[in-house]
């Protein structure tokens, strides 16, 4: 195990895959000069919960890939399944009439375990697409069923809606707006929920008033005829895990059936057994005007997301123009018959192959041994729901005080995992994010549970961050 950061990298060949990396791909969410200068860690293999790099350095996976790989690496269902659509037919257009099978079936199998009413689906590449096709097909209802001046949208803070033109607008994190000219002037946000940081305290029941007001009062202010939908995630992922009180989603999905403004989900994190049920909005007997959907949908094997949409706006779009007019809305690969044949198959393994059984039967597990954390020196807040959960690291928990940027809290954390062989999301507020797979066993949460306290004693155990604390 090297003694220094795993990341850095003499003098390379020219032909390396670092340097090739360096010179030619761009990341996401990167420094371009940081990523130069730090260079890319290979990933080579993977199996179960298991990753390895190109040093050979075995890495438990806390994250999922990015909150996606639900069912594990290497589901050999998976790869044969999507070997053999791609023999058969390996793309089928859906314009023009034409269809696939896989993904005929796959959009009759989501209609059925979507919360009732969401009966029609259309499929894209991923979440941020989603949410703009999602955006599109809003627009067009309003136009269609005669209320053009609904153009207006709300979000929450900290609230993450992919990073596309009009998504990151409607994202409230300040690394997807910087330089690129959103949120736009219809673009809107209300507080967060955020009980451990909620001005009203950490009550359920203020929390969820705190934040009907706060719609109710934005609405008030842009004129009810103006606001077309308000859009939330059950749980707020990249903005740090913040995880509403129970009631919290039911409560906001009625406050805009009041004041007449569409109830749109963002279950690209959430879905898909994340939180324990098939999907979030199970849980509160939630049913949204429209439901953003991905990650979870193929577990990460291949790119595939959705817009579910409720029959009320698809009649409305269907009605809003001549029968025979296109409704101009379409992707390429929109339905890609692999992508859903592979769809298909993640379902069978979530509701028959035990994966949704098994992430509920490790969810209490997982939210004790967070919860088991909290005396820690660093740890301010343990927080989950199923099998997404977070650490909230502070320098003083009286004060729940965050730690000068200075001090590279978030490179620290994911160093010393790295070194622990553990991988896990550092958000920029020191806050960790943790998404273990479905297919996590009681071993493997042990593990994974060790490791990360070794994670947070290696990091106190450093001079500056020590030093920073109250």
């Amino acid at each position: 195990m090297p003694s220094t950061d795993a990341r850095q990298r003499p003098a390379l060949p020219a032909n390396s895959l670092q340097v090739l990396d360096r010179d030619h791909l761009i990341h996401p969410v990167m420094s371009f000069r940081g990523h130069e200068k730090h260079g890319v860690t290979v990933l080579q293999s993977a199996s179960g919960m298991f990753l390895r790099d190109a040093s050979g350095h075995d890495l438990l996976d806390a994250f999922a890939g990015l909150w996606c790989v639900n069912v594990g690496y290497g589901q050999e269902s998976i790869v044969e399944v999507a070997a053999e659509q791609m023999r058969r037919l390996p793309y089928a257009t859906g314009y023009f009439g034409f269809g696939s099978e896989p993904s005929i079936r796959l959009a009759a199998r989501l209609a059925e375990l979507a919360p009732e009413g969401l009966d029609h689906v259309y499929f894209t590449l991923g979440g941020s697409d989603a949410v703009d096709s999602a955006v599109r097909y809003i627009t067009h209802y309003f136009n269609s069923t005669g209320r053009p001046a609904k153009k207006h949208f709300i979000s929450l803070e900290r609230g993450y809606h992919g990073s596309s033109s009009t998504g990151a607008g409607l994202t409230a994190l300040p690394a997807f707006h910087a330089h690129f000219d959103v949120p736009t002037p219809r673009q809107h946000t209300i507080a967060s929920p955020y009980p451990y940081r909620n001005p009203v305290g950490g009550d359920p029941a203020a929390v969820i008033a705190a934040s009907v007001a706060a719609l109710e009062a934005k609405v008030a202010e842009l004129g009810a005829e103006t606001v077309a939908a308000f859009f939330c995630e059950p749980v707020q992922g990249s903005g740090g895990v913040i995880v509403p009180p129970p009631g919290w989603l039911k409560a906001m999905r009625e406050a805009c059936a009041r004041l007449d403004i569409l109830f749109v989900a963002d279950e690209v994190i959430t879905g898909f057994c994340r939180t324990g049920p098939i999907f979030a909005c199970h849980a509160e007997a939630v049913s949204p005007d429209l439901m953003t959907v991905a990650k979870g949908l193929t577990a990460g094997y291949v790119p595939m997301g959705a817009v579910l949409m409720s029959d009320r706006i698809y009649q409305g779009i269907a009605d809003g123009l001549a029968p025979e007019a296109p409704i101009g809305h379409g992707f390429t690969y929109s339905g890609h018959p692999v992508s859903a044949a592979v769809g298909l198959e993640v379902l069978r393994l979530y509701t028959e192959g035990g994966i949704l059984a098994n992430g509920e039967a490790r969810g209490p597990a997982f939210a004790s041994g967070l919860a088991g954390l909290v005396d820690h020196p660093l740890v301010g807040d343990a927080r989950s729901r199923g099998l997404l959960g977070a650490l909230e690291l502070v320098r003083d928990k009286a004060a729940k005080a965050r730690f000068d940027p200075a001090v590279e809290l978030p490179r620290r954390l994911f160093e010393a995992g790295y070194r622990n062989g553990l991988i896990f999301r550092a958000f920029a507020d020191g806050t960790i994010g943790l998404a273990p797979a479905l297919t996590c066993t009681a071993d493997e949460m042990e593990l994974l549970l060790s490791r990360l306290r070794r994670t947070l004693d290696d990091v106190l155990d450093d001079a500056e961050v020590r030093a920073a604390l109250a």
